[in-house]
């Protein structure tokens, strides 16, 4: 009787029919609830609004008809698979008599084999199934035997600066972007230091911002990572991701890593795909010919959203075209994953080691081929840059080669364009 009065008092916690008030405010893109023998993965970096956005998703069914389970909750920790059903069966006697008409199984990577029960709903009791966790491979191959074309995934990233404006009640629609540039551009400066964690955006305080987003980079670390892989060189793990995290927008090589961390080639090469998995860091490659060039040339390390970055003490002031170069990248990375599935998106580097930051390819065509610069003049940008730029889009046949400033802007055959200009498009 005790376990269930605790498991109820979770639900009760987590459900807008009991306890739990909060404002929903909307995302950019959201998926619609596919029909009741699919389920819907929502999938993402932790504190990314995954929850919330399920309550978005159920917001035309009465609040009595949706059920969230969040096994984060201490009180539902350790429960099994088996479980799931006698928590559904607790709701349906104590509030809706009926199973609901919604289930959210969130950060259900907690529950070992979550994904039986998921279809038991799903397909068995017609309920619309959706769950959510912090990790990108929450429905793929350890699960596709069990959930083989029963699903549906959507990744779900951090604030755009497109929703962050929206969140910041800023209009950018026609003659309103030039009307409002001036607190457009004060509010960029906020978004780069402190990120799109949506949480965050909600505070006010600094302190108990970087306090925040400190403490959502430990727990992706601990959580996601150490916890879920049973990780041993804890130590070792945590240098490599601050390791990762003071060098974004660089380029990074196992075989230096290795040493420096002190691991083998082999929990390099892990530990990292963890981190790209929980999506801690996101890693760009090297555009190539072959798969085997891909594959063996150093990345490009990002962190998923730069909040991190700042809260861990490091200067945005001192770096700030390292950083522009990482909201790009997520942007280009969260537009993939939004609305341009075939997208697929890489760096540039000759023998002679010119280099262009993004190479955006789709089927056999190069779309576009983009260096980021802080230059808000032209005279600013450096000639090799350009040079870099205009060798890629020649080798790779590219006729669209865009410069990402801070705020100069001028069209022509490469295509100058402020950072707060090309984050409020979608191209």
């Amino acid at each position: 009787m005790a376990l269930k009065e605790e498991w109820f008092g979770a639900l009760m916690d987590w459900n807008l029919w009991g306890n739990l008030r909060i404002v929903l405010k909307e995302r950019e893109v959201k998926p619609s609830l596919p029909p009741k023998d699919v389920i819907l993965s929502v999938m993402g970096v932790r504190r990314s609004g995954k929850t919330r956005l399920c309550y978005l998703l159920a917001k035309n069914y009465r609040a009595k008809d949706v059920l969230v389970i969040n096994f984060e909750d201490p009180r539902l920790r350790g429960i099994g698979s088996e479980d799931i059903i006698k928590i559904v069966e607790l709701y349906s006697e104590r509030v809706s008599g009926k199973d609901p008409e919604v289930l959210v199984l969130d950060e259900v990577q907690n529950v070992d084999g979550w994904e039986k029960t998921a279809r038991l709903y799903s397909e068995a009791r017609r309920v619309n199934v959706i769950v959510t966790g912090s990790s990108y491979k929450l429905m793929s191959d350890e699960y596709s035997s069990v959930l083989t074309g029963r699903h549906i995934d959507f990744e779900l990233y951090p604030l755009s600066f497109r929703e962050f404006l929206m969140w910041n009640n800023v209009n950018y629609d026609g003659i309103e972007l030039y009307r409002n540039k001036a607190k457009i551009m004060m509010l960029l400066n906020q978004y780069l230091h402190y990120g799109g964690f949506p949480e965050i955006n909600l505070m006010s305080n600094e302190g108990d911002r970087r306090s925040l987003l400190s403490q959502y980079f430990e727990d992706i670390l601990m959580k996601d990572i150490v916890r879920r892989y049973r990780i041993r060189e804890i130590e070792k793990a945590e240098k490599l991701a601050h390791i990762y995290l003071s060098n974004i927008s660089t380029l990074q090589s196992y075989n230096r890593l290795k040493n420096s961390v002190g691991l083998s080639l082999d929990s390099v090469e892990r530990f990292s795909r963890y981190f790209e998995i929980a999506r801690m860091f996101l890693f760009v490659p090297k555009y190539g010919y072959s798969v085997k060039q891909i594959v063996l040339s150093p990345r490009k390390v990002y962190t998923i959203d730069v909040g991190l970055y700042t809260a861990r003490g490091f200067k945005f002031s001192e770096n700030r075209g390292r950083v522009m170069e990482n909201l790009v990248a997520i942007e280009l990375l969260r537009r993939r994953a939004y609305w341009h599935h075939r997208w697929e998106i890489y760096y540039w580097k000759d023998y002679q080691q010119r280099e262009v930051d993004f190479v955006v390819k789709e089927g056999s065509e190069i779309l576009e081929c983009i260096q980021v610069t802080y230059a808000s003049g032209k005279d600013e940008i450096e000639r090799r840059e350009i040079k870099a730029l205009e060798k890629a889009s020649e080798e790779l046949r590219c006729k669209r080669k865009t410069v990402i400033t801070w705020d100069y802007e001028e069209e022509g055959e490469v295509r100058y364009i402020p950072l707060w200009k090309w984050l409020l498009g979608r191209e």
